[in-house]
C-alpha cells in the first residue's frame, strides 16, 4: 500500500507491505523491516531494524490529524486516506483528474459508519466512511468536490485493503 503523509509539515511517501509476518516499510525510498505489537489502546511497541520504540497514536487537534508520540517526542502527522498506484490523474492533486474518485480501504478493517449516501454532494476532506482497523477508527475522506455515485459497503461489513468503498463523481461531469 502506498500513502502520502505529512510529518511535522514535511511531505513523505510511505510504502507498506507484509512479508513473512512482518511489515516492510519504505519512507521516501528507504526500506526497513518493522515488527509491531499493540501494547495499549493507543500504544505500540515497534522493532525497527534492531532499534526498539514505544509509540503512541492519538487523534490530533484538527480533523484528519494524528499526534504520534515516539518516546516522549510528539510528532504531528496527517495521512492521505487514499492508496496511490501512480495514476496519472493524481499528478498535481486529486482535482487534476476528470474521472470518478474511488475511495478505498487503506488497510483491512470493519466498516463502522457510513456518513454519506448515493446522490449526496460532498466537499474536499468531508468524512464519508469510518473504518475500524487495528482497534482504531479511521475516517476516510473525499479528496475533492463531487457527487456520490456509489456506496459499495454497508455498516458492519469487513473489508480488505484496497476494497472500493465509495465512488465520487467530479461535480458537474456525470462520469
Amino acid at each position: 500500500m502506498q500513502y502520502e503523509a505529512d510529518v511535522n509539515g514535511r511531505p513523505r511517501r510511505v510504502v507498506v507491505h507484509r512479508e513473512d509476518g512482518r511489515f516492510v516499510v519504505a519512507v521516501d525510498g528507504r526500506e526497513v523491516d518493522v515488527d509491531a505489537v499493540r501494547v495499549g489502546a493507543h500504544a505500540w511497541s515497534l522493532l525497527v531494524g534492531t532499534a526498539s520504540f514505544e509509540v503512541t497514536v492519538a487523534p490530533g487537534t484538527d480533523a484528519g490529524q494524528l499526534t504520534v508520540g515516539v518516546g516522549a517526542v510528539p510528532v504531528a502527522v496527517s495521512l492521505n486516506g487514499r492508496r496511490r498506484w501512480g495514476r496519472t490523474d493524481d499528478v498535481g492533486g486529486s482535482s487534476a483528474g476528470s474521472g470518478p474518485d474511488h475511495l478505498v480501504a487503506v488497510m483491512p478493517g470493519k466498516v463502522v459508519r457510513i456518513l454519506t449516501k448515493v446522490g449526496d454532494t460532498v466537499r474536499p476532506r468531508q468524512a464519508l466512511v469510518v473504518i475500524e482497523a487495528m482497534k482504531m477508527e479511521n475516517e476516510l475522506r473525499a479528496t475533492r468536490e463531487g457527487i456520490v455515485k456509489d456506496v459499495r459497503v454497508r455498516e458492519g461489513q469487513s473489508v480488505d485493503a484496497g476494497a472500493v468503498l465509495v465512488v465520487v463523481d467530479r461535480a458537474g461531469t456525470g462520469t
